[in-house]
């Protein structure tokens, strides 16, 4: 497996097909994604895209972050530890800027995946209609070495 950097039109097929099945196409472009301080990632097994993330510039409590959304693995390769590894990627990818805040929406039943990766919950459970229940979480990055 490898992961870098992609285009935004890279990850809409793969958001689609897990995060947004049964609804339309479009459901899977989100704001932001043609913003040219996005970052897109994705995780490739024989040049085929298996998993895939997005990060938004944002703000958390006034300060610049980046928001996580969009992340997503071929339902039959989860639990294999490529959403861990994108995570692992994109965080040694931000490491040397700027921006030390991550958040994202994450959904309720992810909130652990993202809990073992160092992120905290920092809200009651909401509903996002048409994804379901979910929480706010974040992570503040260390400073590089």
């Amino acid at each position: 497996m490898t992961i870098r950097r992609i285009i935004g039109a890279d990850v809409i097929d793969l958001r689609h097909a897990v995060l947004r099945e049964g609804l339309p196409r479009e459901t899977a472009i989100f704001p932001g994604d043609d913003d040219p301080n996005a970052r897109h990632y994705g995780a490739f097994d024989n040049g085929l895209l298996i998993g895939c993330v997005t990060l938004h510039p944002s703000k958390w409590q006034a300060l610049p972050a980046f928001q996580l959304r969009g992340m997503a693995v071929v339902p039959d390769l989860r639990s294999r530890g490529i959403g861990q590894a994108m995570i692992e990627f994109l965080e040694r990818d931000l490491r040397h800027g700027p921006i030390r805040q991550l958040w994202c929406n994450a959904r309720v039943p992810a909130a652990n995946f993202y809990r073992r990766l160092g992120w905290q919950i920092v809200s009651e459970m909401f509903e996002i209609p048409t994804a379901g229940p979910h929480v706010k979480m974040t992570r503040t990055l260390p400073h590089a070495l």
